[in-house]
């Protein structure tokens, strides 16, 4: 069978099983690489490897076995520079080996929307040791977040109220990061009226956005998302203006997740991921498009639409409770009982919070459909044999 285009996808999660699945519907043939054997994209692909991203030579052995023509990161967790040397030898990185620099690092991205972009963001500093973290907290002000430069799904993140709790946040910090840098960024605690994702996709036609998507966090992770969620056309325009000058500036073809915090008309920009989002599961039933089905068509030159709407939508994480290599799921008609539906992730292993799952559900509005995928998602039960 003859293929389309060949990519070497870097990272086999729920984000990447599902930009598998459109991938493959476009006629792409996928190799899934992840540190670990049979993680969910694995299960979609047509080929897999297993090996440390970390592993620079590991990571070069592969590109140069398979030849892609495109090496999609879903992690962050890669030896960046590797994959600037591949690009310099003729490979294509998506969206650029630049843009993976940029954002598998909080303070890259960071400096580059604040200093270079002026784009608005809260105020904040780095710190490398406890020393230098109070010297931060005492520039920011408290409350304070304390977070990783490198982690992944909000891992490793704390507010502190106080002083006496930079301590424990620091601590905290270091026991989740990822790579080898010790490293945080202690910012402002911007008071939101809410938080958002913006979708963008950067083509060979321009950039299209999709509605805006909330959500809500809980230990720095997603819990739940629906779009789209309600925002000032003058918001919008800000938040559309800031994330296209970003994505400019990092260069390439793809779908970038692009976070921003909103306090009345005000947008202040937080993070950036050049992927698909977490929080854009919800457009596996929001939009005719989902942002899978977008970063696809992007990478591989694909038309993209002008517009993209959505219907009211919502997703709810399911989260495993415990330590289990033998799992099983129940649960799942009475879930899909309201006209909601399920998707197992189909991870090997679980751990106390990791996502296993979401439900995805539509409404009239955001606030029935939110109220339809948290219902959905209580309603699935995880079974622990060992």
């Amino acid at each position: 069978m003859s293929h389309t285009v060949k990519i070497l996808l870097l990272g086999s999660g729920e984000l990447g099983r599902e930009f598998v699945i459109s991938a493959k519907r476009l006629g792409a043939l996928v190799i899934a690489c992840d540190s670990y054997d049979d993680a969910p994209a694995m299960q979609m692909a047509d080929a897999r490897e297993v090996f440390s991203m970390l592993d620079g030579d590991a990571l070069r052995a592969v590109a140069e076995k398979h030849r892609p023509d495109f090496i999609v990161p879903e992690i962050e967790a890669i030896r960046t520079e590797v994959l600037a040397e591949l690009e310099a030898e003729g490979f294509t990185v998506v969206p650029s080996a630049r843009a993976t620099q940029m954002t598998m690092n909080r303070d890259a991205i960071r400096d580059l929307a604040a200093s270079e972009l002026g784009l608005v963001t809260s105020r904040y500093r780095y710190a490398k040791n406890l020393e230098e973290v109070r010297a931060a907290a005492s520039h920011t002000g408290f409350p304070c977040v304390i977070k990783p430069v490198m982690s992944s799904s909000g891992k490793g993140q704390t507010t502190v109220r106080e002083e006496a709790g930079l301590e424990a946040a620091w601590d905290y910090a270091v026991a989740n990061m990822r790579g080898d840098r010790s490293r945080v960024i202690v910012e402002q605690f911007v008071d939101f009226d809410y938080e958002i994702t913006l979708l963008t996709v950067r083509h060979s036609a321009g950039v299209t956005f999709c509605p805006p998507i909330g959500h809500r966090q809980e230990r720095g992770d997603y819990q739940e998302s629906w779009q789209p969620t309600p925002m000032t056309d003058a918001a919008i325009a800000k938040a559309q203006d800031m994330a296209r000058k970003v994505v400019d500036d990092l260069g390439g073809h793809g779908l970038f997740g692009v976070e921003f915090f909103v306090k009345g008309e005000d947008v202040i920009f937080s993070e950036l991921s050049p992927r698909p989002h977490d929080t854009g599961m919800v457009t596996l039933v929001s939009q005719n498009l989902t942002e899978f089905d977008l970063h696809a068509r992007a990478v591989m030159g694909l038309p993209i639409p002008d517009q993209i709407r959505a219907r009211p939508a919502a997703s709810a994480v399911i989260l495993a409770d415990r330590d289990s290599a033998s799992l099983t799921y129940s649960g799942l008609a009475q879930a899909m009982e309201g006209g909601a539906d399920i998707r197992i992730f189909g991870k090997p292993t679980s751990r106390p919070y990791r996502r296993m799952g979401v439900a995805l559900a539509t409404g009239p509005d955001t606030d029935s459909a939110r109220s339809a995928a948290r219902s959905a998602a209580d309603r699935v039960h995880i079974g622990y044999g060992d």
